[in-house]
């Protein structure tokens, strides 16, 4: 009895002193994005662009809200370096969308040690309840690693979620185009800003100046799709094969 009381209490901290902590935030940083993000009016938002619900990778406990298709997303890669695709579209929900954020999850070494290995366990993770979504585990919004401030991680929640109802600027829109932000398709002649609406921001963007024009090329990851861009409306879309490396 003995020795199994030994093992039990080792067991834990062996898994701790092989999953060091992820973040560089202070734990007081922590609580106060806890807290500014997850009590009170901030705790509403809405999504910045329309984004897929899928599964949550190996985690059947969670679900994955991302701007990107299931094919594009690069958030967790098999053992030769390849990235895993998380699994179906199970609901899109439109830019606009109305989101409150129930907690954020930081990857210290204990939370680590509890998550599902094959997720993205070293990345921050916001937990969301999503007006329209159907009903299921929570839904997820995974953020980019070793954040180094408050000010850094509060900005890159801004990048996915507005603290204000975006309606107003949707309607400036014409209707054709509110309703390919709806259905997170991008058409010709497409502002600029309606483009990253329903698609969200490109994984890179190329900027070039034909006299007066200013062209723009934004690629999304995988490079499967691509948006021309010539001052500020679209000219053509691309959604074949990757792009040959130049």
């Amino acid at each position: 009895m003995r020795r199994l009381l030994a093992l039990l209490v080792l067991f834990p901290l062996a898994l701790l002193t092989g999953c060091a902590s992820q973040t560089q935030l202070s734990a007081e940083d922590r609580t106060r994005v806890q807290q500014d993000l997850s009590t009170g009016p901030g705790a509403v938002r809405y999504l910045k662009a329309s984004s897929y619900i899928t599964p949550f990778f190996g985690d059947a406990s969670k679900r994955l809200l991302t701007p990107y298709p299931p094919e594009e997303v690069r958030l967790l890669n098999d053992t030769k370096g390849n990235p895993i695709n998380p699994g179906p579209v199970q609901h899109l929900a439109p830019a606009g969308t109305k989101v409150r954020v129930l907690k954020v999850e930081f990857p210290t070494a204990w939370v680590m040690a509890e998550r599902v290995l094959y997720s993205p366990r070293t990345q921050p993770w916001v937990y969301l309840e999503v007006e329209g979504a159907p009903q299921g585990p929570p839904v997820i919004l995974v953020l980019p690693p070793m954040i180094k401030t408050k000010e850094d991680f509060l900005a890159e929640v801004d990048r996915h979620l507005l603290n204000h109802d975006p309606a107003p600027r949707l309607t400036k829109f014409q209707p054709r185009f509110q309703e390919a932000i709806k259905q997170k398709k991008v058409i010709e002649y497409m502002p600029e800003a309606a483009v990253e609406m329903s698609w969200g921001r490109p994984e890179s963007i190329r900027r070039t100046l034909d006299g007066q024009q200013v062209k723009q090329e934004w690629s999304y990851p995988g490079g499967k799709r691509r948006v021309f861009i010539t001052d500020g409306l679209v000219t053509r879309v691309e959604e074949g094969s990757p792009t040959a490396t130049r």
